[in-house]
């Protein structure tokens, strides 16, 4: 049974920072590409930043230069580094692994950037 679970949310004011974790467990003999959803209320689910096994990185345009992405394979653990939060990136973010042909999905965690 693979899980993640993701840590690090919380609320911040606009220009702080966060730095989420997604932690699996579980056996997965190869982890292939991770990442990180959010969805807003009211809107549809959108891709924030994903990461391949290779560590290419790929990242939404509304947060390319503020978020950055890393992974620790050992770990089976990836993180997003959020920098210079905007009320719009107020989100419940979820991560991801895709492993053995499918993805698994964590619970999600809020974040909300507020003064």
């Amino acid at each position: 049974q693979v899980q993640l679970v993701e840590s690090g949310g919380g609320l911040v004011q606009p220009g702080g920072s966060l730095r989420l974790s997604c932690a699996a467990s579980g056996r997965m003999p190869s982890i292939g590409t991770m990442g990180w959803h959010r969805q807003a209320p009211g809107k549809q689910r959108e891709l924030v930043a994903s990461i391949t096994s290779g560590g290419t990185t790929n990242y939404a345009d509304s947060v390319k230069g503020r978020f950055t992405i890393s992974r620790d394979n050992a770990k089976k653990t990836v993180y997003l580094q959020m920098n210079s939060l905007k009320p719009e990136d107020t989100a419940l973010y979820y991560c991801y692994i895709f492993s053995t042909g499918r993805d698994y999905w964590g619970q999600g965690t809020q974040v909300t950037v507020s003064s």
